[in-house]
């Protein structure tokens, strides 16, 4: 384990082997983040799972957990971030039941290893997809409560062109699962976030650049069956707190005021969120975008103040 290069002192990476596939070998990066020693909780811990074409470049939310007295893990996916490697094709797969062998080798060596007996788990956008469903499969005893920040929970156009759309993904993907569905495009969202066009954040852009990739068609089917099997009702044992910025609107221009989701129709959020298990919180952060903690100052204190009343019943305060 070394300090990392992107985040610097005091977080540390370290690669994960996960075997190899047709294009070469797979890993996961773990990032840790030790808790502050003046309020370390021992036992407790918390980890982060980013967005699709995305990686963890947070460091004020994993300080902010470091303050609270939790070690802060996060994980970048197998092919996303600090865990591509030559020769693969990033964020791609045809089943998302491949990234839960990526989790349980990060729980295994969070509890098993680090003696962590007390977990939360906080995922994003295409990672609260894959975390719900990797929780509902597992359901692992150390699971303090799940925390998702806008997660993907639903495709974002009407119903009847959902249902068209899938249907024919389906089928182009059972032949031609490299079949690309859409072609890569710029992504306003993303420039909006990034300081050098005006926004508050640096990251990598070669992890989280600002083209949307291909969208091939074995992985729209991959995120098209999450749904389905997400939809049907999930039994999470534990507390969920959903967070959502109030509405969802189109991001024509990164410069343009930009206080909504522009990624996904938060109604839809709210509405599956709500199968997830039964004890589902909802906070709805006025003036978000779709990561609730990348939001301009006021959303964001919001944001972090949901976490400290959740986080705060979770620990009998």
């Amino acid at each position: 384990m070394s300090y990392d290069p992107e985040l610097g002192a005091p977080y540390r990476t370290e690669t994960i082997k996960l075997g190899q596939d047709a294009e070469g070998p797979l890993v996961a990066t773990l990032i840790q983040r030790p808790a502050q020693p003046h309020t370390a909780q021992p036992g407790k811990a918390v980890l982060y799972l980013h967005g699709f074409s995305d990686y963890f470049f947070q460091r004020q939310l994993g300080d902010w957990w470091a303050d609270r007295g939790y070690t802060f893990y996060a994980l970048d996916l197998r092919k996303y971030g600090r865990s591509i490697r030559p020769g693969q094709t990033p964020n791609y797969t045809q089943n998302l039941a491949d990234y839960y062998q990526d989790l349980d080798a990060a729980w295994q060596l969070i509890h098993q290893r680090d003696g962590h007996q007390q977990i939360t788990f906080l995922a994003h956008s295409t990672g609260g997809l894959i975390a719900s469903l990797w929780v509902n499969s597992r359901q692992p005893a150390q699971l303090q409560a799940l925390i998702l920040n806008s997660p993907w929970l639903d495709h974002f156009n009407h119903p009847l062109e959902r249902a068209l759309a899938t249907s024919a993904v389906s089928q182009l993907a059972r032949l031609k699962p490299r079949a690309i569905v859409q072609k890569a495009r710029p992504d306003g969202y993303t420039s909006a976030l990034h300081r050098d066009y005006g926004g508050l954040w640096d990251f990598n852009l070669a992890w989280k650049p600002r083209e949307t990739p291909d969208i091939y068609a074995g992985w729209l089917a991959a995120i098209r069956r999450g749904h389905k099997e997400l939809q049907a009702g999930l039994n999470i044992r534990v507390p969920i707190l959903l967070l959502t910025s109030a509405r969802s609107g189109k991001l024509k221009n990164p410069g343009d005021r930009h206080d909504f989701d522009a990624i996904l129709n938060v109604q839809g959020i709210r509405r599956y969120a709500l199968g997830l298990g039964p004890d589902v919180h909802s906070r709805v952060i006025e003036g978000a975008v779709h990561d609730v903690f990348l939001s301009a100052e006021a959303a964001r204190t919001q944001a972090y103040q949901a976490l400290a009343d959740f986080t705060d019943q979770l620990e009998g305060h």
